[in-house]
């Protein structure tokens, strides 16, 4: 049997219309100290 251990966690996707908004919007979210994941899909 694995002893793999699941972690919950919570998240929230935020869809921009570009890269820069992109950008813009990790920077104002990063600033208020939240830990975040970039993805292009």
């Amino acid at each position: 049997m694995s002893d793999f251990k699941y972690k919950e966690q919570y998240g929230v996707i935020v869809v921009c219309s570009d890269e820069k908004e992109q950008i813009q919007v990790y920077e104002r979210l990063h600033e208020m100290g939240l830990t975040l994941k970039v993805v292009c899909v």
